[in-house]
């Protein structure tokens, strides 16, 4: 085998730092608006999956009866989740035929390959802190006997929440999604990183670098526009959540 010359090691250096730089794609509820598959669903999964994206993003509640399932929106189709059994639940149907499938169901499609992580949203339960505390649990013991730890990251807008995955295991990924946390608050509370609205991360123009500068992974959202995609990219974010990754992929990848 012939040795490689010092340029080109160099090269090859360079690439490779530059490729770990570049901003990562998470597909928002999966990859739903070109695909005509409905968020939230095993399908829109199954097109992230294809599309290569680095993370797909889902959305999970907790039933009447205790049991996870995945939907954005506290009603599914009109029946509200947090009151409602995963029984009265199946009465419902997506567009194309599927079920409101289980937090179970959609971590085991997902884990069919190793490629695509698995961004789990856990939804505040309107009906109060306690449960919201016990989705936690199931959540995180859901994942553990999966054997899923290293595919899957959390996300919640509850704070309690993320503190709670914390206290459950030390090494987990886990972002915060609200905005009132300044980059510091999120690293002295042993969290992973900062999952923000775009229009905070505008309007705290520091914090990208700050949380770089204290070792914690950034992710922004809902990015859609091209013109919000080159901002983000430029300011070397972590990640970018998207409705939009086939156009995020072709700015990436000119």
């Amino acid at each position: 085998m012939k040795k490689l010359t010092l340029a080109t090691v160099l090269l090859l250096t360079t690439t490779l730092v530059a490729f770990a730089q570049q901003s990562k794609i998470i597909a928002h509820r999966g990859a739903w608006k070109h695909t005509h598959a409905p968020q939230n669903s095993i399908a829109s999964l199954q097109e992230a999956i294809k599309q290569k994206v680095w993370g797909s993003e889902f959305d999970v509640h907790l039933t009447k009866d205790d049991i996870l399932v995945v939907n954005h929106d506290n009603d599914f189709y009109g029946l509200d989740i947090a009151t409602s059994t995963y029984e009265e639940l199946l009465t419902k149907k997506h567009p194309n035929g599927e079920s409101i499938p289980t937090a179970e169901e959609y971590l085991k499609e997902g884990l069919k390959q190793k490629n695509t992580k698995l961004i789990y949203e856990l939804k505040t339960n309107r009906l109060g802190v306690e449960r919201t505390l016990q989705a936690v649990q199931q959540s995180y013991d859901l994942v553990k006997r999966l054997k899923a730890k290293d595919m899957v990251e959390f996300i919640a807008f509850s704070y309690e929440a993320c503190l709670k995955f914390r206290e459950l295991d030390k090494k987990a990924k886990i972002h915060y999604l609200s905005s009132d946390k300044a980059p510091q608050e999120i690293y002295n509370a042993q969290l992973s990183g900062i999952d923000y609205h775009l229009s905070v991360f505008k309007k705290n123009n520091d914090w990208i670098k700050q949380a770089k500068a204290l070792k914690l992974k950034t992710n922004v959202w809902t990015v859609n526009s091209t013109e919000d995609m080159q901002f983000f990219i430029d300011r070397k974010i972590d990640y970018i959540t998207t409705d939009e990754p086939e156009s995020l992929y072709k700015l990436l990848n000119p």
